[in-house]
């Protein structure tokens, strides 16, 4: 005798080999024995053979007219027995009755199951509604295995070219557009983004890399919304310092300015005056809720995304011939020590002398300049005398705390790309790359100024009893990182005992927040805990963090990512095919003369700091990737000191372009000098 069961779903045969009240013994054809549940056994039969029955009955099963079955089913609960005699005829078989239970089994949209061997028919409704949901796979299905069809032969649909950013990195994997990437593909045997490429759907990297920042970080899209700057209703004195702002000339946000006073007798009066968009921006306003959202400025060659609207910042901006709003910090100094004797913030209107622009005066105000050994043939030579002198002073100070010089010795490079424009480059701008040494005079100059406004105003928080949004490092050791925070505590890297971001309100979030809480300490003293906008253990600061880190990450990465286009770009442009270079760890040098850290073959064994010539074999302008082998060594130097920022940097040049689409799938940070913030 043999059995027909149920095995967890699956319907097996087998030889009966012994019978017991609620189990028997069956072998199957594999030889295997196996125990079966009385309960799971819904066929006893003598002939065919097991395997014949299984290979009959699937064959004959196919061959059932569904829609007719469902006509002749009984209308209460039936067994298959039952059907298989009302389809094929009274005296059915075991052949016909095996048949009936896979049919009925396969197809849960016409018939339910109601038990052992049981079944109910489906309601009419429920049976046409499956049968449309079916047909419309059916049809999507259809639609996949065409696009893939047409992405495999070269050619992109619209429908994938509509959502070619939200495939690749931000897809619903059970959409058809997904599917038929993943499957032409397969069917390729192409990457994902060479296939769309391939396929037309990606003609330009930079718009590539542009689209897809837009997509993951302006996914409502980079425009403002109509805003109006308000305006400060403070009756506020003004100053009687003439002050001078030092920035980019592509700078439209000037945040900061300084002044000098009481030059020549004995006591100097030094200024920092930041712009004071905090004095007409309220909390949860319409224009905080813009600045909030974005949280920083992004910045790019040729362009930028603003955290305000134009008409905004120029509200408050400190523009060079007006008397502008400021939140200002003076130190009253000896001329000579520079010691400190007093310090005392004012909110206030200052009259902004001069924008004095670092780029057209690098090279006019210089060390000797400053010191005296040369003529000083501009503005404000006095005032930026001893302002550099004062830093040269804070900076020694630092180091001193830091129990170790500053090791920001790499050069910044500039960017400028061809032609005036009013809107984003579209990546075929011609580039040039400047270099300008980092820890100029006017870079010093600015960093220290900002460096002692930011750590003065951090402490003044904390002393009032009010929570600020500040960066701390525990110590210069290895791994030791940066973290944002609400607590006044050291950061090593500065070498200084508290440390906020403050003086760029403009264009950092954070910024705005904590001059939002100076600005009640300069009008409340004591009694500024009650008044300011965030409390002690605030929860909305710590959500102000989390989403400025993340956001101010994107940002920075986005800005290397395109500033490494651009040198790839100039490379091309300028025929330039070798390069020389300082040997990092794993095979990554760093050019001499670009922002440029890449893999050469060759360089894996060379020790840190060797000079070397390497050849660029290829670029790739999609992932970013450059493609070089080492022709000589150039020195027999040793390994060169590790720079701060180095391990930042390895691991920015390290990371691949990760993409979202699985082919298997069915379905110790060193803080960036203050100087570079600021332009």
């Amino acid at each position: 005798m043999f059995a027909l069961f149920d095995d967890a779903g699956k319907f097996l045969a087998g030889r009966v080999m012994s019978e017991a009240d609620a189990s028997l013994q069956v072998e199957l054809d594999s030889g295997k024995r196996v125990k079966v549940k009385s309960a799971n056994v819904l066929l006893k039969f003598e002939q065919p053979a097991p395997a014949v029955l299984l290979a009959e009955a699937r064959k004959l099963a196919d061959d059932i007219d569904l829609d007719l079955a469902w006509e002749f089913a009984p209308e209460g609960e039936f067994g298959f027995a039952d059907l298989a005699r009302d389809y094929f005829d009274a005296k059915a078989g075991t052949l016909q009755q095996a048949a009936a239970l896979f049919r009925l089994y396969e197809a849960p949209h016409y018939f339910r199951r109601a038990g052992k061997g049981q079944f109910k028919k489906a309601p009419e409704e429920i049976v046409k509604a499956a049968l449309l949901g079916i047909e419309r796979k059916r049809q999507q299905q259809l639609q996949i295995e065409s696009w893939a069809d047409e992405l495999a032969a070269g050619t992109c649909p619209a429908p994938i070219q509509d959502q070619i950013y939200k495939i690749l990195f931000k897809p619903d994997k059970n959409g058809p557009e997904y599917k038929a990437v993943v499957e032409a593909s397969k069917k390729s045997h192409k990457a994902p983004l060479d296939l769309l490429q391939g396929a037309g759907a990606i003609t330009s990297a930079y718009q590539f890399h542009w689209k897809r920042f837009l997509f993951e970080n302006f996914p409502k899209g980079a425009g403002f919304p109509a805003l109006t700057a308000p305006e400060i209703k403070d009756e506020l004195a003004l100053s009687p310092a003439r002050a001078f702002s030092i920035d980019d000339s592509q700078t439209t946000e000037i945040d900061d300015a300084l002044s000098v006073q009481g030059l020549g007798t004995g006591t100097v009066t030094f200024g920092v005056h930041i712009a004071a968009p905090g004095l007409a921006i309220t909390p949860d306003s319409a224009v905080d809720k813009v600045a909030r959202e974005r949280l920083s400025t992004v910045y790019m060659p040729g362009w930028k995304l603003t955290m305000l609207p134009d008409d905004v910042v120029q509200a408050y901006t400190l523009i060079e011939g007006r008397d502008c709003p400021a939140v200002s910090i003076y130190f009253t100094m000896d001329e000579a020590t520079f010691e400190i004797k007093a310090r005392e913030t004012r909110l206030e209107r200052v009259h902004i002398a001069a924008n004095l622009r670092h780029d057209k005066l690098d090279g006019i105000v210089t060390d000797a300049t400053l010191s005296g050994e040369a003529p000083a043939d501009y503005a404000f030579a006095r005032e930026l005398a001893f302002t550099w002198r004062l830093a040269k002073h804070l900076k020694a100070q630092r180091e001193v705390v830091r129990g170790k010089p500053e090791n920001f010795n790499r050069p910044d490079y500039n960017f400028r790309l061809a032609g005036e424009r009013s809107e984003a480059p579209n990546g075929t701008e011609s580039v040039e790359i400047s270099m300008r040494a980092r820890g100029s005079s006017l870079d010093l100059i600015v960093a220290e100024a900002m460096i002692l406004a930011n750590s003065a105003w951090g402490g003044w928080l904390a002393e009032l009893g009010l929570p600020g949004i500040y960066r701390s490092q525990a110590s210069l050791a290895p791994g030791i990182k940066v973290r944002m925070g609400v607590k006044a505590l050291p950061h090593a890297g500065m070498g200084v005992a508290q440390y906020t971001w403050a003086t760029s309100p403009l264009r950092r979030y954070v910024d705005l927040v904590n001059q939002w809480q100076i600005i009640a300490c300069a009008r409340h003293g004591k009694m500024a805990a009650l008044a300011a906008p965030f409390k002690p253990k605030d929860a909305q600061l710590f959500s102000i963090i989390s989403g400025f880190e993340s956001a101010y990450m994107a940002y920075n990465g986005f800005q290397n990512g395109i500033e490494r286009f651009w040198t790839l770009r100039w490379l091309q442009q300028n025929g330039t095919t070798e390069l020389t270079a300082a040997v990092m760890k794993d095979g990554l040098v760093r050019a001499d003369d670009l922002p440029l850290v890449f893999k050469a073959l060759g360089c894996d064994s060379l020790p840190r700091g060797s000079h070397v010539k390497v050849r660029i074999t290829g670029l790739d302008e999609m992932t970013l990737d450059v493609h070089a082998t080492l022709i000589e060594r150039l020195d027999e130097a040793p390994a060169a000191e590790e720079a701060e920022g180095d391990e930042d940097e390895l691991e920015a040049a390290a990371a691949p372009l990760t993409l979202a689409i699985d082919l298997n799938d069915g379905s110790g940070e060193a803080e960036p000098a203050e100087a570079a913030s600021q332009s």
